[in-house]
């Protein structure tokens, strides 16, 4: 999670980073929203972007990020930009609206509702945003499967108090029983205990209670629902202090007065007060997307995406149905499931809003969630969305529009269209251009039976890459790109790249003559799942990696090449370099000792490189998708 203070010089450019895609990869977003700025946002007024001064001769000294302690100590403060709020709050939610980021976290009203106010403050989240953090913090989360508490329609929630204590303790002992990376970490945790409980099951729970997600219904019983995890919760935490002791930090007056805890009856306060409380923070609710999958329910809060959906077997696609739809329409016979059975997109985003505010009422830390909202949702309803979301309490917000990572692509089918119907747009279009992008001539350059060139051998988040680039009359001429394995899905692929990069080179020439460093322009810089490497040895794609070689080649610079080692300049024929890699280990080391792997596939569900083959079948490490089920 990369995060930005609203009162930051670079805020601006921060919130648009995203909307050229490849910009920033591997990242979430969100910009630290303060009180002020949503009451400048309201009232309509001016906003300083600003900075302390860093001429300051204390400033590497005192300056660590909170500028409330930089300006009580009488410190200078520079002004680079004076905007108006409303300006800058249009262009964040415009930039969520047209590429779902960046998110907003509410990082003032957080810290006045965090039990660490007084000693530690939340300065940023995890990358899913459920887990507000102060520096050196930890992740210390779990989960309870909601769907195992309902029994003839009603919640046992005696079964459910119980397994809410066994969790708060299970959690409070992998505090001492984790390995820490650093002292800082250890320090850190040891001193405030920071754990974090959640949910899963809770869409399938409320079916199983016939309550329709979303509605006022809903609302009521998930604020009675949650209240009781959260009292349990702290009951246990206390009754562990009294038993181990109480965090280092604890201070009984401080604590009860942070905003959460002023929410509890005077009895649960008077508890703390007498017992102490084992953990600073107790819960929080992570998305739980792949445990929620493997156990089978419905994951974090969220309602389920779809009830159906198709999976791929041997004999083609064949349609599944969630378990809990598809037990219900086997006991009654019909194929129309009831309205309480919603979907993420059968829901308003409003609906998903609203549902976050009553849970986080009764949450400590934060929630991951999202707005889901169709495609024709407008600028102006993600305002009121993000507005909403802010009046309701929840402590950050993101809304993921339908297609909202495709705008660029939807504008350019538009003014397709427009230029269709006015040929002095269209014209006009052409005549904007890139020069370098010109169209080439239609003569094709056939290929010689011996050429020379080198081959890189590099690595790529899909495993090491075989890249030659061979030259013809002094430029690049043909493209190779060997990955993986013979028959796997990035084989092919690899080789298709290196055949539509070789056509591009041969066919016909640009005005300036340099196609060679046009395909790397188009290339370079793509991003995928992964990267491997650091600086300019980064590798972010097999497209960027082939960039990369390209550029190698024309600069001579082979000691630049990411871990990768070129060879001797050769003759060769083609077909020697056509050669699949050979069969290697799921995992192996490759010449610096690094751990890769090899082999494996891209998963046609999830898109992820971790289609394994095991047990005579194919399955997906990342998503559980499997050919054979």
């Amino acid at each position: 999670m990369l995060m930005m203070n609203d009162w930051h010089p670079d805020l601006l450019e921060f919130i648009t980073v995203k909307q050229n895609m490849g910009m920033i990869t591997n990242a979430n977003l969100s910009v630290c929203i303060s009180n002020g700025f949503m009451k400048a946002v309201k009232e309509d007024l001016d906003w300083e972007l600003k900075f302390p001064d860093t001429t300051d001769p204390e400033y590497d000294e005192v300056w660590d990020g909170n500028f409330d302690k930089w300006l009580s100590l009488g410190k200078e403060v520079r002004v680079y930009k004076t905007v108006r709020a409303r300006d800058v709050w249009h262009m964040l939610i415009e930039s969520a609206w047209k590429s779902a980021e960046p998110g907003v976290v509410f990082m003032e009203y957080y810290n006045q509702m965090s039990n660490s106010w007084y000693f530690n403050p939340i300065i940023c989240t995890n990358p899913c945003g459920e887990q507000g953090l102060p520096g050196w913090g930890v992740c210390n989360l779990s989960a309870i499967n909601l769907s195992k508490f309902v029994t003839d329609g009603e919640v046992d929630w005696d079964s459910l108090s119980t397994a809410v204590r066994y969790s708060v303790r299970f959690l409070d002992n992998v505090v001492d029983a984790t390995p820490y990376h650093f002292e800082e970490n250890k320090a850190n945790q040891k001193n405030e205990r920071r754990v974090g409980l959640g949910t899963m099951g809770l869409a399938e729970m409320m079916i199983d209670l016939k309550i329709r997600y979303g509605s006022p219904e809903s609302l009521e019983f998930l604020d009675k629902l949650y209240a009781f995890i959260a009292r349990e919760s702290y009951l246990a935490s206390s009754e562990i202090a009294a038993e181990k002791g109480s965090f280092p930090a604890f201070i009984a007056d401080k604590f009860l007065e942070s905003g959460f805890m002023k929410q509890f009856d005077d009895e649960l306060r008077e508890t703390i007060r007498t017992q102490g409380m084992r953990n600073v923070t107790v819960l929080t609710q992570a998305p739980t997307g792949s445990t929620g999958t493997m156990v089978g329910t419905s994951t974090g809060i969220e309602p389920f995406y779809a009830f159906e959906y198709f999976r791929q077997s041997r004999l083609g696609f064949d349609k599944q149905y969630v378990p809990i739809a598809k037990q219900w329409m086997e006991e009654n016979d019909s194929d129309t499931l009831p309205d309480y059975f919603v979907s993420a997109m059968d829901l308003q985003a409003e609906d998903h809003v609203r549902v976050q505010g009553a849970i986080q009422k009764w949450v400590d830390s934060s929630i991951s969630k999202t707005a889901n909202a169709p495609a024709d949702f407008t600028v102006e309803e993600t305002k009121a969305l993000y507005e909403l979301a802010f009046d309701l309490g929840c402590k950050g917000v993101t809304i993921y529009r339908d297609g909202s990572r495709d705008v660029q692509v939807l504008t350019t089918k538009k003014d397709e269209k427009d230029s269709k119907k006015d040929p002095a747009k269209a014209e006009k279009i052409a005549q904007s251009t890139d020069l370098d992008e010109a169209a080439p001539t239609k003569d094709y350059r056939r290929r010689p039976l011996r050429l020379k060139g080198a081959t890189y051998k590099m690595k790529t988040p899909l495993g090491k890459a075989y890249i030659t680039v061979n030259e013809a009359d002094g430029a690049p001429f043909e493209v190779i790109v060997n990955v993986g394995k013979a028959g796997s899905d990035v084989f092919a692929m690899s080789e298709a790249l290196g055949r539509v990069s070789t056509l591009f080179l041969r066919f016909g020439e640009l005005p300036d003559g340099n196609k060679a460093r046009l395909l790397i322009k188009h290339l370079k810089g793509i991003g995928g799942s992964g990267a491997v490497g650091f600086g300019a040895k980064r590798v972010d794609s097999i497209p960027d990696a082939v960039a990369k070689a390209i550029e190698f080649y024309l600069d001579g610079d082979d000691d630049s090449a990411p871990v990768a080692s070129a060879s001797e300049a050769t003759y060769t024929d083609a077909s020697a370099l056509a050669t699949p890699a050979a069969n290697t280990h799921k995992h192996d080391r490759d010449e610096d000792g690094d751990v890769y792997r090899e082999g494996l596939d891209l998963c046609p569900e999830c898109g992820a490189a971790a289609l394994v083959a095991e047990e005579g079948c194919k399955h997906c490490e990342a998503c559980g998708y499997s050919r054979c089920s």
